[in-house]
Parts: C-alpha cells; structure tokens; sequence
C-alpha cells in the first residue's frame, strides 16, 4: 500500500472509530438506565414503606434501593396506606388501638389517635381530608378530620368490622361487618347506617363499581361471591367460585373483577354487568395477590408456593411468554402483596417476601428481578409515595 492510499484511509479509520465509540457508549448509557430504578428531580422522592411484625414500618429509597429507616409505629401494623396528596403514611396499631400518621420527609411518627380496640384497616375520603376506621372489639365505625386529628363521627356498626370503603362519590361508607355476614351501608356525611345485608359468610373485602351501583363482597373462607346493589339496599345474587378467593381486583372502567385463588391455582374473570362467572386461567401452584396496571391490560400475581411473579396479558387471557422477557420471574420465599412504583409508566414493580424477610423490585418492561431489598421480620403491607422537598402537610 503506497504512502497515498495510508492517508486516505485514516479519516475512514477515524470514522469507523468514532461510530463503534458511539455504539458502546450508547449501549453502556442504555445498561446504566437498565439497572438504575428510576430518574427523578432532586427535589422528588420515591419511597416504599413495609409494615413488619415487630410494630415498625420499613422505609426503602427507590431510588438507591435499599433500607433508609425502620420507625417502630405501634404493636399489630395494619392498614398501611399512603395519602392521597399530603407527603404522609397513615395504619392503625390493631393491638394499640390507634391510628397513626407518619411524616415521609422527616421520618418518625407525627401523630397517634386513639380509636377504640382492635383497628384493622384505613380508607380516606375522595379528596382526603378524612379517614376512615373500624374497630371490631366495640363494632364502631369512626371519621377522623386530618386537619384537626380528632374524630368527628362515630356509628354503630354489625358485629366484628373489619374494614370500610368509601364509594367512588364519597358520598357512602361500606362496612364490612365479619362478625355477622353483614355489609352495612353508610352516609359518608353523618355516618349513620342505612341499611345492613346480609352476605357471604365471614366477609373481609369488598369492591365497588365506579359508579357506585354494586358493590362485591368476598370471603376467604368461602367459595361464594355476594353482589350488592347499593341504591336498592338489597343482595343481587351470590355467585359461586371455583376455589376460596384470596384477593380480587376491579378494572378502572368497572367491567370485570379478576378473583385470585390458590385452591383453584389460577383467576377466574367475573362480567359485572351481567353478573356472570367468565373465563378461568390457571397461573400457577398458588397464585395469592395480584396487581392491575394502569390501563388495566397487564395483572402480576404473586405465587405464594412456587415464590415467583406471574405476568398476565389479561385483555387477552394468556401468560405473557415474549422472547427477551423474564418468565417466570423469580421472588423471595412466599411472595405476597404487590404494587408498581409511583412513576407515571409504572417502571418498577414492588413485591413483598412474607417468608425471606425483603422485597422484589422487578423491572416492567423487561419483566427482571432486579434485586432483593432486606426490610425486617416477616413483613405484610406496602404503600408507595412519591413527594417534593417544598411539599407541605395541609
């Protein structure tokens, strides 16, 4: 090769160079956005907060993740919730007998309202200037301005209330009575009772449509589905499942409820405008709880025996199986409660482990553990929150 011919070859040299640079600087940007969780303004925090059986809640940083607290809270955690606007945590202390309202940026606990014995459950109203609880020692359903943290209302509930649940208007409160296979419905205003059916044996959850016409209520220990119609005060039907339910999740729109059970190893698919039992998917050994994406066409269910996650395309009623995605995922020892993090493409899927004491943090879009964040003894409840630096409590 003649000196010319070297010379005219270096600037392609030089291209070719810079273009491989390019590529593998391109792809190792791309593999640090894999595996970092998230992208935030430094004034933005992401948290999750698990509630664990030593009385305390764990606070995980989503975005360094791993453990920044562990805030001792109040004997028998229950009811975790995130606030709906202010930068808050609120659950009851079940053995403690109150509720209690953690401050996120700073830490620790802000305030404690006594309630009456054996709180199990929150529920805030639409715009959350109130709170909602049920104690099942005295059968009482109680309002709690947040504003003032006092009580403003109180009512008498059926036996044994396990938890409320306030319609999509706000305007009705339902409680769920265990005691005596009731479901009372409320004036949100008053909280006087204003009527009382009669359900599934031994109810602990219900769900409500969005225009608030049916309510749903379910036991765990049968395998019977109540159908409520709220306007009329009146049981519609009782619908027979497959298996005991363990969990049961309403799309946005209000047109399926999607029913967990173990004993059936899959989901069962309700139509709740004809009150009709629908199609039936087997997931897994023991598929426990579940989470819905936002546009309801993915479910994630927790399989509490094989200790993994199930991805569903539910719109079309099969397991998601795509080459380049991680099937199935891998969990902790006995995964349980899930949800997705905060971000607006829900980027982040949060699972908690009951038997190896941490929680999953998978990866939505590829559907990839990407690792496993200890948080103490047998851990229960998740709440996620998302808040600002200049946030304030109003």
């Amino acid at each position: 090769m003649g000196e010319s011919e070297r010379v005219m070859n270096k600037p392609r040299n030089f291209r070719r160079y810079f273009l491989v640079g390019g590529l593998a600087l391109g792809a190792l940007i791309a593999l640090l956005r894999e595996h970092r969780p998230s992208f935030l303004r430094p004034d933005l925090h992401l948290c999750a907060y698990v509630s664990t059986a030593d009385g305390s809640v764990t606070v995980v940083d989503m975005v360094k993740l791993k453990a920044v607290a562990h805030i001792p809270v109040g004997p028998g955690v229950s009811g975790l919730r995130e606030h709906p606007t202010r930068p808050e945590i609120l659950g009851v202390s079940s053995l403690g007998g109150y509720v209690w309202i953690l401050d996120a940026r700073k830490y620790q606990v802000s305030a404690r309202i006594s309630v009456g014995p054996l709180p199990y459950s929150l529920e805030f109203s639409p715009e959350g200037s109130r709170v909602y609880t049920t104690t099942s020692g005295n059968d009482t359903l109680l309002a709690i301005d947040l504003k003032s943290l006092s009580i403003v209302g109180r009512a008498r509930t059926g036996r044994e209330p396990m938890l409320a649940r306030v319609t999509p208007d706000g305007k009705t409160v339902l409680v769920v009575n265990r005691g005596d296979s009731s479901l009372g419905i409320h004036d949100a205003a008053t909280l006087a009772e204003r009527s009382r059916v009669k359900v599934v044996e031994q109810p602990e959850d219900v769900a409500v449509l969005p225009d608030g016409s049916l309510a749903w209520v379910m036991s765990r220990s049968e395998k019977w589905l109540s159908v409520v119609d709220l306007r009329r005060g009146a049981l519609v039907t009782n619908l027979e499942l497959t298996g005991k339910p363990t969990d049961m999740l309403l799309k946005s729109d209000g047109g399926e409820l999607y029913v967990i059970s173990p004993e059936a190893h899959g989901l069962q698919a309700i139509n709740t405008w004809t009150h009709e039992v629908g199609d039936t998917m087997v997931l897994g050994s023991a598929p426990t709880r579940g989470v819905l994406s936002g546009d309801a066409s993915l479910l994630y269910v927790s399989d509490a025996a094989a200790n993994r996650v199930i991805p569903v395309d539910i719109t079309n009623r099969r397991i998601v199986r795509e080459p380049g995605k991680g099937f199935p995922i891998p969990a902790g020892d006995t995964p349980g409660a899930l949800r997705f993090d905060e971000s607006p493409n829900e980027s982040l899927l949060l699972v908690v482990c009951q038997g190896s004491n941490d929680v999953a943090v998978i990866r939505v879009r590829t559907n990839f553990l990407v690792t496993m964040v200890p948080v103490g003894a047998r851990p229960q409840e998740l709440a996620v929150k998302l808040y600002g630096d200049k946030e304030e409590a109003k």
